[in-house]
């Protein structure tokens, strides 16, 4: 399947420099080379973002009829 601009995605593996962990959801915002990479922005669920991450196409999938979206609680962040 595509994966294009504005599509919803899944992440395949976690990203732990941008706090991000295998099935978080995430919109495309920009494919590069046509799909030799994308820009994801992963947000909470009141639209705050959490991180925008280039991403190599093994590392996200199309969303699936049957996938469930699930909340998690993102770590606090030391100030």
């Amino acid at each position: 399947m595509i994966i294009g601009e504005h599509d919803v995605v899944v992440l395949t593996g976690d990203v732990p420099d941008a706090g991000l962990e295998a099935g978080d959801i995430g919109t495309v915002v920009h494919v590069h080379s046509a799909g030799a990479g994308y820009e994801v922005e992963f947000m909470t669920l009141t639209g705050d973002t959490v991180a925008v991450v280039t991403l190599r196409p093994t590392q996200i999938r199309s969303v699936q009829s049957r996938d469930v979206a699930h909340a998690r609680e993102l770590a606090a962040t030391g100030s």
